[in-house]
C-alpha cells in the first residue's frame, strides 16, 4: 500500500497513548443509500435540512472525497465490514453471503471482540436480507425486520429474503406514490404509522438504551439506519420541508452517453423503464422530495443517537464514525439507481470524531475508500493489527487534513469494472478494456470523457497503475447452500459441508 506523503511528529504515538489509557468505544452509524446531498457536502443544489449529520461533521473530520467500495448494498457492507475490495474477498453483488464462502474470515466486530470488546449493534450494517448478518459475531443485535413495509415483503422470494418480517396484506393505498416499477419496494409516500413505532426509531433506540446502561468492558456498537434506502415512507412533517415545486432537479445532460463505452452505457440503462415511467408520469420531482425527506428523517435519527450519546457516561471517550455504502442517482447518466461507477453513486458521506484526535470542523479533500475504516479503528484502539487488509489508515489525515495520501480509491462493480480516482481525475476500466477519464475539477458532473486525450495519457498511467492485478473468484450464490434462518447454518449442497453462524443473540 502507499504511503502518506507527509511527516506528523508525534510527542508519542497514538497507538501507545491508547495503549496507557482507557480504550475508547466506538459509535459506528451506518446510514443506507445516502449520496452527497447532506449539508456538510453541498451536493443538493437547493436546501437540504441534515443539522445533526453537519454537527457531526464539525466535532471531527469530514472526509468529502470519500468513496465506496462497491456501488451496491451487500458488497459494499463486506468490504467496510472486512477491510478488503471485492477484488479480493469475491463478494462482488447481492447474491453473495460472505460468510459460507469466507468461514475464516475476521470481520470489525468479531475483531473487537478479540481484543476485549463488546461488539453490539441494530439496524442494517450487513446487507439486510437473511445470511447476511450471522449472530454469533455480535454480543447482542437488534434485526431490522421491516414493520414499515411489510406487506412488501410478504410474498413470493420475499418469503425467503425475509423470514422474520411478519406478514401482511398490501394495503389498499399501494403504492402511496401512484405508480408501480421495478419492485414492491420501490415506492414513496406517508404512511399512517407514528414516529416511534418506525422501524429506524426502534433501532436507534435500542442503541440508545444500550448507551444509558453501564458496561464493564469498552464497545463496538453499530447502528444502521435504513433510510434514505427505498421505500422513502416518512412522516409527513419531514415531506412537509420539501415542497414539490420548490425541489432542486439534478442538473443531466441529453445525450450524456454519447461518449461512454457500451459497457458503460449497459451499467447505465439497467433501471432505463423506470426513469421513462417516473419521468413520463410526472413524478421525478415528487420522486426527489421523497428522498430528501427520507434524508432528512435519517438525519433525525442520527440526532436521535448522538443525543443518547451525549447524555450517557460515555461521550467523552467514545470514537464516532458515520458511513454510506453508495450514493443514488435521479437522472443522471440517464439512470436511476445505483451499481455504477459514476461520481453521483461512488462518493459518499463519511466523518470520523474522534476524542483523542481532539481536533474538530475539519475538511479532507483527498481519496479515501470505506475500506480505510478497518486499519482506522485498528490504530484509534490499539487493537492487534490484522494482516493483509486493503485499506489504509486515515489516522495521519485525522491529524493533519491537508496531509498527502499516495493512493486513490477503487471502486469495483459487480461486473468487475474498476473506478480509481485521485484528488481530480476519475478513471474508469471496463472488462473490455474500453474507459473512461473525467477531469472532476473541471468537469464535475463528468460529462466529458477524455479517455482518448493524449495529454493526458500519463494521468491514465498513473490511475490503471491501481486496477487489481488479481481478481479473487466470484463467490457461490446462494442457491449453492441450503440456508436454516432459525439456527443460522448453511449447508452446501454439494460437498455438505456446514458452515455455523450462530443461534439467536
Amino acid at each position: 500500500m502507499g504511503k502518506y506523503l507527509s511527516i506528523i511528529v508525534f510527542g508519542f504515538s497514538l497507538v501507545a497513548e491508547v495503549a496507557a489509557s482507557k480504550k475508547p468505544n466506538v459509535l459506528f452509524i451506518a446510514v443506507d443509500d445516502l449520496r452527497d446531498w447532506v449539508g456538510f457536502m453541498g451536493g443538493y443544489k437547493g436546501k437540504v435540512h441534515t443539522p445533526h449529520m453537519d454537527e457531526l461533521a464539525s466535532r471531527g473530520t469530514a472526509f468529502l472525497n470519500a468513496h465506496t467500495a462497491a456501488p451496491v448494498c451487500c458488497p459494499s457492507r463486506a468490504a467496510v465490514m472486512s477491510g478488503l475490495l471485492p477484488s479480493t474477498s469475491g463478494i462482488y453483488n447481492n447474491g453473495h453471503w460472505w460468510k459460507p464462502n469466507l468461514p475464516k474470515l475476521v470481520t470489525l466486530p468479531e475483531h473487537f471482540r478479540r481484543n476485549g470488546y463488546l461488539a453490539v449493534g441494530a439496524g442494517k450494517i450487513f446487507h439486510h436480507t437473511a445470511g447476511n448478518n450471522p449472530p454469533a459475531i455480535w454480543d447482542e443485535y437488534h434485526r431490522l425486520v421491516f414493520n414499515d413495509d411489510a406487506f412488501s415483503r410478504s410474498s413470493g422470494r420475499y418469503l425467503t429474503l425475509y423470514p422474520y418480517t411478519k406478514r401482511k396484506s398490501v394495503p389498499s393505498e399501494f403504492p402511496y406514490s401512484g405508480i408501480r416499477l421495478y419492485s414492491p419496494e420501490v415506492d414513496w409516500g406517508v404512511l399512517p404509522k407514528k414516529e416511534k413505532e418506525m422501524d429506524d426509531y426502534q433501532t436507534v433506540k435500542f442503541c440508545t438504551d444500550f448507551l444509558a446502561r453501564k458496561h464493564h468492558k469498552p464497545f463496538f456498537l453499530a447502528c444502521g439506519i435504513f433510510h434514505p434506502h427505498l421505500p422513502w415512507y416518512v412522516p409527513k412533517k419531514y415531506l412537509d420541508l420539501y415542497p414539490v415545486d420548490q425541489v432542486c432537479l439534478p442538473e443531466v445532460l441529453k445525450q450524456d452517453l454519447k461518449d461512454v463505452p457500451a459497457a458503460g452505457q449497459k451499467m447505465a440503462l439497467r433501471k432505463k423503464q423506470d426513469l421513462e415511467k417516473v419521468r413520463a408520469a410526472k413524478k421525478w420531482k415528487p420522486a426527489v422530495a421523497h428522498y430528501l425527506a427520507s434524508v432528512t428523517y435519517a438525519d433525525a435519527r442520527v440526532g436521535q443517537l448522538l443525543k443518547g450519546l451525549d447524555q450517557s457516561d460515555y461521550a467523552k471517550n467514545t470514537i464516532i464514525v458515520l458511513w454510506s455504502d453508495h450514493g443514488w442517482h435521479f437522472g443522471e447518466k440517464e439512470h436511476w439507481h445505483k451499481r455504477t461507477l459514476w461520481e453521483v453513486c461512488t462518493r459518499v458521506p463519511f466523518i470520523v470524531a474522534a476524542p483523542e484526535i481532539r481536533k474538530s470542523r475539519q475538511v479532507s479533500h483527498q481519496p479515501v475508500s470505506l475500506i480505510d475504516i478497518y486499519p482506522t479503528l485498528i490504530e484509534l484502539c490499539g487493537l492487534t493489527k490484522r494482516p493483509r487488509l486493503d485499506g489504509l489508515s486515515l489516522v495521519p489525515l485525522l491529524e493533519n487534513p491537508r496531509a498527502l495520501r499516495g493512493e486513490p480509491a477503487v471502486t469495483v462493480s459487480e461486473d468487475r469494472h474498476v473506478s480509481v480516482v485521485d484528488n481530480r481525475y476519475r478513471f474508469i476500466l471496463y472488462r473490455d478494456g474500453s474507459q473512461e477519464l473525467y477531469d472532476r475539477k473541471d468537469d464535475p458532473h463528468e460529462w466529458n470523457n477524455r479517455a482518448a486525450d493524449l495529454k493526458l495519457k500519463e494521468v491514465k498511467q498513473r490511475l490503471s497503475a491501481f486496477v487489481p492485478k488479481k481478481w479473487a473468484k466470484p463467490a457461490l450464490g446462494k442457491n449453492a447452500f441450503q440456508f436454516n434462518p432459525q439456527s443460522y447454518k448453511w449447508k452446501h449442497k454439494e460437498t455438505g459441508q456446514v458452515i455455523e453462524g450462530g443461534r439467536e443473540p
